[in-house]
């Protein structure tokens, strides 16, 4: 006679395995999350195409990196036409990995320096000196807007607060594309699932 608790835990799997019908939903969240951010990233660096180029490209006061005009476009259209696919579920896993590697360059060569946290917040455990020293400016540009601006308008939408730039979002849409690549665009709600489902042949 089976375990009445190993009996429980089965009938408890047996419930939640039928919601993997619906298992296409969690990719296409993460595709339709990441799409539009990936697509301003790359418009933009389109849109201000030399400028994008000379910060790559200068070692002083940017990246410093080798062929920047070559850089940008290849930034700019993996990250543009990327999103383009995400929307539509198209080459997902292919084209995953040449946006990890865009994440992971604009992490290690832009944020990586500032710490983890894109905003600067000395409540966190995370804040480091920087962000800690941040907290002083943030205090003085507050008394200033106080007492020369209108400052119940000014932080109507939201608190007065200082751009750490750290590895935070690059990570966190590094993970969302790892996941894509391991599961793919997802089920029902992609090009990629239907081209598989209707040419590709099973393999043994």
């Amino acid at each position: 006679m089976a375990n009445p608790l190993i009996k429980h835990y089965n009938s408890l799997h047996n419930i939640l395995d039928k919601t993997r019908i619906a298992d296409g939903l969690a990719p296409l969240l993460l595709r339709l999350y990441l799409a539009p951010v990936l697509m301003q990233a790359g418009y933009n660096k389109l849109s201000h195409f030399e400028d994008t180029a000379a910060w790559f490209g200068n070692p002083d006061w940017g990246l410093g990196l080798p062929f920047p005009e070559v850089m940008t476009a290849l930034a700019a259209g993996t990250e543009f036409f990327g999103g383009i696919a995400l929307i539509i579920g198209f080459a997902v896993r292919w084209i995953s990995i040449p946006l990890m590697v865009t994440m992971i360059v604009a992490a290690v060569t832009v944020h990586l320096e500032n710490g983890w946290l894109a905003i600067s917040d000395s409540s966190s455990w995370l804040a480091n000196d920087r962000i800690m020293e941040a907290a002083d400016r943030l205090s003085a540009a507050k008394n200033i807007l106080r007492e020369h601006g209108n400052y119940s308008w000014l932080t109507g939408r939201g608190s007065v607060v200082i751009l750490n730039n750290g590895i935070e979002f690059a990570a966190t849409y590094f993970i969302m594309l790892f996941s894509l690549f391991f599961t793919g665009a997802g089920r029902f709600f992609s090009v990629d699932y239907w081209l598989a489902r209707n040419f590709r042949e099973e393999q043994e």
